[in-house]
């Protein structure tokens, strides 16, 4: 990489880390697209995982008043078991029109919800076992679930505290599975090594400032910002893929 792209990478995934904090889902669903621009996509999945671990340990440290222990176990467990799958699977399938189809159901499921304000659902244990299930399957596979899990958690229309430090918590359970598969599968390349330092002081500070702006975020405005970014991450992802040429 040229020096002017690293500068680049690295203001992106600041702002994905910032936007994924407010957002209450993690970086990975707005770092992986914009990570694919310099990145192929195996390496992209081994940087995501990495990276994703030490911004959740911020968000966890951060965010550490907010547990629902009910929800960790009941999303946290079966998606650490979606994880191994998606990633296994990961080296063996081509991911494109599973991210078409994410894209797809992120653009929809938004969209339901934003016109569907007053709809909340009750988080189940059947509801939470699925969604967590699900978004760790897609997480291991095409390197992010957190938006299907905070589409669930926007549902849930929890406290912004409860969500952030609840998603954190799955999701470094997730990314520290994830990371040893893709180890194993030869997606983390020692020439990519040099950026962990640089993703560990991005993942903290971006954590920091996004906890920040969200105090300025009143509670009733935080699942619509919620489901306005992954709208908008939904219809992006699906640009991309649609004008890219590896359909098959």
């Amino acid at each position: 990489m040229e020096f002017y792209e690293i500068i680049i990478f690295i203001v992106l995934a600041l702002i994905a880390e910032v936007m994924g904090t407010i957002g209450g889902f993690g970086s990975s669903l707005l770092f992986v697209p914009l990570a694919s621009f310099f990145f192929d996509f195996q390496s992209v999945l081994g940087i995501t995982a990495l990276f994703h671990v030490f911004s959740n340990i911020s968000k966890i440290t951060l965010f550490r008043e907010g547990f629902r222990k009910s929800l960790i176990l009941w999303m946290g467990v079966p998606a650490l078991l979606g994880v191994t799958m998606g990633a296994v699977l990961s080296a063996m399938l081509n991911p494109w029109w599973l991210e078409a189809s994410l894209s797809l159901l992120l653009v929809a499921l938004s969209l339901f919800f934003l016109l569907r304000r007053d709809l909340e659902l009750n988080p189940t244990h059947t509801l939470s076992l699925w969604s967590g299930l699900i978004s760790g399957f897609l997480a291991g596979l095409v390197g992010t679930g957190g938006s299907v899990r905070g589409l669930a958690l926007a549902a849930f229309n929890l406290e912004k505290e409860v969500f952030i430090a609840t998603s954190a918590m799955i999701d470094l359970g997730v990314d520290s599975t994830r990371a040893v598969v893709y180890s194993l599968n030869g997606f983390v390349h020692t020439h990519d090594l040099w950026l962990i330092p640089i993703l560990i002081v991005v993942g903290f500070v971006g954590s920091w400032i996004g906890k920040n702006l969200l105090v300025k975020i009143p509670q009733a405005n935080f699942r619509s910002l919620v489901l306005v970014i992954i709208l908008i991450t939904g219809i992006i992802t699906m640009v991309k893929l649609f004008t890219s040429t590896s359909v098959f």
